[in-house]
């Protein structure tokens, strides 16, 4: 199967993929940079709004940070401060906690705000003028953040998260859809993947350069923020050594001349006869239907049962309780005893990125929804006794051990296959027409969810203690049974076969040739 795999590779196509993938690097930098710096920003913050520093951070500024740990926001208030003091601190503490929060979820704005014009930036400009286009915002959001530590901090870096979120927002649907066009069909599940596996590669990196003695400290934090601009300035330059996407080339400007050319780049051989003849199936498919809009892929019979999966596969990835994982990470680590638990932390990172990485080579031989489901009743058991673990912690201390190992086998088995699969299965479910919509569609609901998991988890996760994995439990529970019941294998299938699954998972009864072939890839 490797060895398949790696032969199937030609140059220009490896060289083409990690160039796209560099946009998925920047997403998942941009997603972690902000954390580990984060007491040094807050008391940057204080001194560009002349907010005085409490005793504790007075005699030692930084001593928290020193730790590397990753610390919520407190600002305690001593008892001996006069009344008219102790309001005057509360109300400078609101101020820094809203410009903090806003210098975090600023980025989730963003991308939920350009998630749905990826697609059309990708059908008027080309995929790569797309991209390129798309790294003009990633550098001014570097710029900004970079030059913060020399004006308005908390201004300049909330309008360089906000950009950069707008940029992330464009990527998430224009990396997966190049990708998944220019891959032959035998390795669109395989390539697809490393979309994923970039992005936990950016967290993991970040976490790393966000460490005191690296990045993370008060005379470096601006840099850490600003560096990615050298992966923007990169792909800016390896993008003009790149191909077109054939498919854009064939169905939607009609150049077949190059289309071809570009095909044979990017497989290696004159031979491109299978790509063609499905090619021009998905053009006179594309031609019927022209422009597909949002309301149409729930109105039409064709994309309805679709839409609807790629939007749950989504909401699998997003409410399974991976973004909890990370939260309670840090304290579990610490009461284990792990004396820098940044590091476990900086672990779990790396089990990411690993695990990610067998999907890579899984994906084409076990198949997109027997790894999604093979994940998703991993993460299940692993968050019953993650909670477990939290519950019995008081009495049998050594139930710490069980909920950190749990913590390491729910990110394996999250990134074996609910990480990665949504984000390019939605692009084999759909065609050229209704493909750029699509997947627009299914990045703002991504994005949706993240954003409402990072508003809500700390309020359930205070009303609900060390029971709310059970709560993650159940609905990964759910999410599995409706992946078992409605969502078809695509691996090595044309969009007609994928197709014909769909009709089966939803029961419809036969009907005329050209009414059932739904837009699939």
């Amino acid at each position: 199967m490797t060895l398949c795999f790696i032969l199937q590779i030609t140059g220009t196509l490896a060289f083409t993929v990690f160039t796209a993938v560099l946009s998925s690097f920047q997403f998942g930098y941009d997603i972690g940079v902000i954390n580990a710096p984060q007491e040094v920003l807050i008391d940057h913050y204080r001194t560009v709004l002349g907010v005085p520093l409490d005793d504790r951070r007075a005699t030692n500024s930084y001593a928290v940070n020193s730790t590397d740990t990753l610390p919520t926001v407190e600002h305690p208030v001593h008892a001996t401060t006069a009344p008219w003091a102790e309001e005057e601190t509360a109300g400078s503490d609101h101020l820094i906690t809203m410009f903090w929060s806003l210098s975090v979820s600023s980025f989730a704005v963003g991308g939920m705000i350009a998630s749905f014009f990826g697609g059309w930036l990708g059908d008027k400009l080309g995929r790569i003028k797309a991209l390129m286009s798309a790294n003009s915002l990633s550098l001014i959001g570097a710029l900004l953040m970079g030059v913060s530590k020399f004006g308005p901090s908390h201004i300049l870096i909330i309008a360089g998260r906000s950009i950069s979120g707008l940029y992330c927002g464009l990527i998430s649907g224009l990396v997966p859809m190049y990708i998944g066009e220019i891959a032959p069909t035998t390795l669109r599940g395989a390539l697809g993947t490393l979309h994923q596996l970039a992005i936990v590669t950016g967290i993991l990196i970040s976490q790393i350069a966000g460490l005191s003695f690296i990045l993370g400290n008060q005379d470096r934090w601006h840099i850490l923020l600003a560096l990615s601009a050298v992966p923007a300035l990169l792909q800016c330059l390896l993008l003009l050594f790149c191909p077109e996407s054939p498919r854009y080339l064939y169905i939607k400007l009609e150049e077949e001349v190059k289309a071809k050319k570009s095909l044979r780049r990017l497989r290696g051989t004159e031979d491109i006869t299978k790509d063609i003849n499905e090619m021009k199936k998905e053009k006179e498919e594309a031609s019927r239907e022209q422009k597909v809009s949002v309301i149409q892929l729930f109105t039409d019979p064709s994309y309805r049962q679709p839409i609807i999966v790629s939007l749950m596969l989504h909401l699998a990835q997003q409410f399974s309780g991976i973004n909890g994982i990370f939260y309670y990470s840090t304290s579990i680590f610490q009461t284990a005893g792990v004396s820098q638990p940044v590091y476990a932390t900086i672990g779990v990172g790396a089990i990411n990125m690993i695990f990610t990485a067998v999907s890579v080579l899984l994906v084409e031989k076990a198949g997109r929804r027997s790894l999604f489901l093979a994940g998703m009743v991993g993460m299940f058991f692993c968050a019953i006794f993650m909670s477990v673990g939290l519950v019995l912690l008081d009495k049998f201390s050594w139930m710490s051990y069980v909920s950190m190992t749990a913590i390491f086998l729910f990110v394996s088995f999250f990134e074996i296959g609910p990480g990665p699969i949504p984000w390019f299965m939605v692009a084999e479910f759909f065609s050229q027409g209704p493909r750029p919509t699509a997947l627009a569609l299914a990045a703002f609901s991504n994005w949706v969810c993240n954003f409402i998991i990072a508003l809500c988890f700390q309020y359930i996760a205070d009303l609900c203690g060390p029971y709310v994995f059970f709560l993650f439990a159940g609905v990964v529970l759910a999410f599995t049974l409706f992946t078992f019941f409605k969502v078809p294998e695509t691996k090595g299938k044309s969009f007609e076969e994928i197709a014909a699954e769909f009709r089966k998972k939803s029961g419809s009864a036969p009907r005329a040739k050209a009414a059932l072939q739904m837009e699939l890839l």
